[in-house]
C-alpha cells in the first residue's frame, strides 16, 4: 500500500535478480484472485463442493496474505502513520456497507447494523481486520507503551474487536507477524501459515469442513511473495494511481456484486 521505490533487502543482492514482481504487480494479482473468489460466491452461493467453485476459492486465498504483507510494508514506509491508519479505517467503514450488501445474508437496511442478523462471524469486511492489524503493529512497536504486559492486553483487545470480521482477527495477527519480523521472510511465512491454520480449524468446525480446508490455500501466496523485489513500481504516475486502486476497487466491486444479486432475486 504505502511503500516507496527502495529495495527491502539491499544486502541480498544475489537474490534480487530473481525477484521480478514489484508491489503494483502483486496488488494486481491480489485483485484478480479476489475477483475470481467473489465471482465464485456470486455464481455458486453457499458451500458447493464441485471442482470449479472450489478451485476459484482456492485461488482467492492468495489475496489475504498479499494484503497483509503490504499493510505491514506500508507501516514501514509511510511518511505519516496517522493518516495511513485513518485511511484504512475510512475504507473499512465504506467497505462494511459494500460487504454486507454483497452478502447472501443481506435482508434490508438493518443488515448493516452489526449483529442484527446472522451469526457472530463475518459481520464486516476484511478491511476492518486489516485496519486493526496496522494498529496492532503500532502497539507492538510503540515506544510510548513501555510495559510488555500492557502491549499484550491491547493486542488481545484488538483481537476481540476484529474477531467478527471476514478473516477474523487472523488477518490482524498476520500483519503483526509480518511487520515485527521484517527481513526474515521464512519466519514471516511460518507465522502466517500458523495463524491461518488456527483460522482453518475454527472454520472447519464452526462453518464448513471443506471450506475450512480451503483456507490453507494461502500457501499459494508464498512463492508469489518470494518474487517481490521490494520496489513499488517504475513509474511514479502509475504508483500514485495504484496507491488508490485497491481502496476503491474493493468496495466498488462488492457493491456491483450486491446490485447483481438484488436484480436477480
Amino acid at each position: 500500500m504505502d511503500i516507496n521505490n527502495k529495495i527491502a533487502n539491499p544486502n541480498d543482492s544475489n537474490q534480487i535478480r530473481f525477484k521480478k514482481l514489484d508491489a503494483n504487480t502483486l496488488k494486481l494479482i491480489a485483485i484478480l484472485a479476489m475477483t475470481i473468489d467473489h465471482i465464485a460466491w456470486l455464481v455458486f452461493p453457499g458451500y458447493p463442493t464441485q471442482a470449479l467453485p472450489i478451485v476459484m476459492h482456492i485461488i482467492g486465498r492468495i489475496t489475504c496474505p498479499i494484503m497483509c504483507y503490504f499493510v505491514a510494508e506500508g507501516y514501514h514506509y509511510t511518511r505519516n502513520i496517522r493518516k495511513y491508519t485513518a485511511r484504512l479505517f475510512l475504507f473499512a467503514i465504506i467497505s462494511h456497507f459494500a460487504y454486507v450488501f454483497a452478502s447472501t445474508e443481506f435482508v434490508d437496511w438493518k443488515s448493516f447494523i452489526p449483529f442484527y442478523y446472522g451469526s457472530f462471524l463475518n459481520q464486516t469486511s476484511v478491511m476492518w481486520s486489516l485496519a486493526w492489524g496496522l494498529v496492532m503493529l503500532r502497539v507492538a512497536n510503540s515506544n510510548k507503551i513501555k510495559a510488555n504486559y500492557l502491549k499484550t492486553i491491547l493486542i488481545i483487545l484488538i483481537c476481540i474487536v476484529s474477531f467478527p470480521s471476514d478473516w477474523s482477527c487472523v488477518a490482524a495477527l498476520c500483519i503483526l507477524a509480518i511487520g515485527t519480523n521484517r527481513g526474515n521472510f521464512k519466519k514471516q511465512m511460518l507465522l502466517l501459515v500458523f495463524f491461518v491454520l488456527i483460522y482453518s480449524v475454527v472454520y472447519f468446525f464452526a462453518i464448513d469442513k471443506v471450506y475450512g480446508c480451503i483456507q490453507m490455500g494461502i500457501v499459494l501466496a508464498i512463492p508469489i511473495l518470494m518474487l517481490y523485489n521490494g520496489q513499488r513500481g517504475k513509474s511514479k504516475r502509475i504508483n500514485n494511481f495504484m496507491k488508490w486502486v485497491f481502496y476503491i476497487y474493493y468496495p466498488l466491486h462488492l457493491f456491483v456484486i450486491g446490485i447483481i444479486q438484488y436484480l436477480c432475486r
